[in-house]
């Protein structure tokens, strides 16, 4: 490895996302969290929809909530089961308040991108007295009927 590859800065993602959920949080916001699911995240599978799936990572919804510069991981119930999530930055594709949109969406790479992946189970043998919040971390709403063709990842404004 050369001088100028060990010095080189690191990416700036993990920075915009800890950066937008804060400004959400501070303005009353929900901060909503989309991702690529592959055989990296741990998610409760029954919740991912094409290969993608939309957290709610409000203070309300999570517990010990980390968003470090490799992965953004923390407890939330699931249909009252509290699970671990673990979500690596690299399959983060967008960040942004659930009441107005506004946030910021990211470039995935490519081998994350592809929809026929194995999905990982969760372990669901968590302790039952974990104090996770109660509000469910995962958005319910239905999928719009005319999704986007698949390519890069884009913001839409839902009322």
């Amino acid at each position: 490895m050369s001088d100028t590859e060990s010095n080189a800065p690191g990416s700036t993602k993990p920075y915009l996302v800890r950066a937008i959920h804060e400004w959400c949080t501070d303005n009353g916001l929900t901060p909503y969290l989309a991702v690529s699911v592959t055989d990296q995240v741990r998610v409760p599978a029954e919740h991912v929809r094409q290969g993608e799936i939309v957290l709610n990572v409000g203070v309300l919804a999570t517990d010990k909530l980390i968003i470090d510069n490799d992965a953004v991981s923390f407890q939330a119930r699931f249909s009252g089961r509290v699970h671990q999530i673990f979500i690596p930055m690299d399959n983060v594709v967008a960040i942004y308040a659930k009441e107005t949109g506004n946030g910021m969406a990211f470039e995935v790479p490519k081998p994350l991108a592809h929809a026929d992946v194995q999905l990982a189970a969760v372990d669901p043998a968590a302790p039952e007295d974990l104090a996770a919040p109660s509000a469910e971390a995962v958005d319910h709403t239905p999928d719009p009927p005319n999704r986007p063709p698949a390519g890069r990842p884009h913001l839409t404004r839902v009322k």
